[in-house]
């Protein structure tokens, strides 16, 4: 007797199976969109908190005093504001494997039911092309300048420039705290956002590079379909 399952259910079994993953990497996905915002929160309450409390403290103390507690805070602050940084890119960069592992999913559905092509408006391809598709950006014609001003928009990039705000702060401090001249404070603490920041910048793009690693099973052609 033959065990084997008629087409049309077999069909009917493996969209169940599809579905049923589909709707797993969403929830994961929402999960991971909810911790971001809740990392960010904290930060941003973090820096507030800092900020209030050098307010008050600047009443009550000047010169050195205010300086070496502003500093030591503020680095409280910076190294919150790494760590933020980093769960942020490795939340976005787990974001972009649910992407990726929904555009194969995606693909399964055109292959089973190609006619259904014209109704879907994200991508059924898993290489960093379709992706980035899927996830609202489009790639074509785009710059390096581009890409840049699009990475400082997300939400590690936002935080990235605040992070790099708080170092520059630190470094006119520092800068402030040996008595240089108001001209050479401004600098070293411009300098030290302008440092801060591009690197946090290439450790983002590096980021990138290396979670859009994966061998893609389904890269997007070269030339758009007839």
């Amino acid at each position: 007797m033959s065990t084997e399952h008629p087409p049309q259910k077999r069909d009917s079994e493996a969209l169940q199976i599809l579905a049923t993953e589909h709707w797993s990497l969403l929830a994961t996905r929402s999960l991971t969109y909810q911790e971001s915002i809740a990392r960010v929160s904290m930060f941003l309450a973090v820096l507030s908190g800092a900020v209030l409390a050098l307010a008050l403290l600047a009443q009550a103390a000047h010169g050195p005093a205010f300086v070496s507690i502003a500093i030591f805070m503020l680095t409280v602050v910076a190294v919150v504001g790494f760590f933020t940084v980093a769960r942020l890119i490795s939340l976005n960069r787990d974001d972009y494997h649910w992407v990726m592992a929904m555009n194969r999913i995606r693909n399964a559905y055109l292959r089973m039911h190609p006619e259904l092509e014209p109704n879907f408006f994200t991508s059924p391809n898993d290489d960093l092309l379709g992706v980035v598709r899927s996830m609202g950006v489009e790639p074509t014609g785009g710059s390096r300048a581009g890409s840049v001003v699009h990475g400082l928009s997300t939400l590690p990039g936002m935080v990235s420039v605040i992070e790099a705000a708080v170092v520059g702060a630190i470094a006119g401090l520092a800068t402030a705290g040996f008595g240089a001249p108001a001209a050479a404070i401004v600098l070293i603490g411009i300098a030290a956002f302008v440092v801060a920041l591009g690197l946090l910048v290439v450790w983002q793009g590096r980021d990138i590079r290396r979670g859009s690693a994966f061998k893609a099973h389904f890269p997007t052609p070269t030339t758009p379909p007839s």
